[in-house]
């Protein structure tokens, strides 16, 4: 009598995160772009929190160091990790995760995607050119780390990004959509790079808390600068659900580019 095992891919992780993230587009281009109500409720979201002068000074710093020169960064070290590790091919994959994301987010902000005038202005700032930057180096990351190392890697994406994607808030500069959008953009080019570069697939312990402690924290940093609700006390709720919302977007982001990342 003959034991049949069966070795589990990355397929199935990699399908559903990329389904999540469409699908999370299509729901926010609906909702928060093309309706009336969205518009009202994105638009009033954005501007829950705020920071004094030093607040801001400090924000528009650290939004200052996502460009170019962190993309070549990133790259670099996806590629040189993937070599000492043997894997061109994650290398490959890493490139096509951050250009992919980037090129679709400039291309759906400026090209695809028009906002509707429903008295709240035109000017379409979806998805957030930013947070796709760092989100998408996060993912390509995660892809190319070794299992002893994605834990860190979860963590310290997690901060990065709830970081930046908050920043662009209390900086007036997007809305929570947009933060969300480029997420989803940066999840569905992980995912679709995963689906390439299959392999088996096994939970890595600590991954999940790594994400969550890193936005979480990210956010006590943010609250620790000085980052607080526009209406006081009277806005607390409402700060603290956007605020929550781009937490929890951001850590289900980082755990399912995670899972999605083969572990041989």
């Amino acid at each position: 009598m003959s034991t049949t095992i069966v070795r589990r891919d990355t397929t199935a992780s990699a399908v559903t995160a990329a389904l999540l993230g469409v699908l999370t587009l299509v729901v926010l281009v609906r909702v928060a772009l093309q309706s009336q109500r969205g518009q009202d409720w994105d638009d009033a979201a954005m501007h829950t929190v705020m920071g004094g002068r030093d607040t801001r000074l400090t924000v528009l710093s650290l939004l200052g160091y996502v460009g170019i020169g962190a993309i070549v960064a990133v790259v670099a070290a996806c590629v040189v990790v993937s070599v000492l590790r043997g894997r061109i091919a994650l290398a490959v994959g890493a490139v096509v995760v951050i250009a992919g994301s980037n090129v679709t987010t400039q291309l759906l902000k400026h090209t695809v995607l028009d906002r509707p005038d429903l008295g709240l202005g035109t000017l379409n700032s979806l998805p957030s050119g930013h947070t796709t930057v760092v989100a998408s180096a996060v993912g390509a990351s995660l892809l190319v780390a070794p299992r002893a190392w994605r834990s860190l890697v979860a963590l310290g994406g997690g901060l990065a990004t709830t970081l930046t994607g908050a920043s662009t808030i209390v900086a007036g500069w997007h809305r929570p959509s947009d933060v969300v959008a480029a997420l989803a953009v940066a999840l569905v080019w992980t995912a679709g790079a995963a689906l390439l570069l299959r392999g088996p697939a096994s939970p890595i312990a600590g991954t999940t808390a790594g994400a969550v402690v890193g936005c979480v924290a990210a956010m006590m940093l943010l609250v620790a600068i000085g980052v607080r609700p526009v209406a006081g006390w009277d806005g607390f709720v409402e700060a603290s659900l956007v605020l929550g919302l781009v937490t929890a977007a951001t850590a289900t982001f980082v755990i399912a580019a995670a899972a999605t990342a083969p572990n041989d």
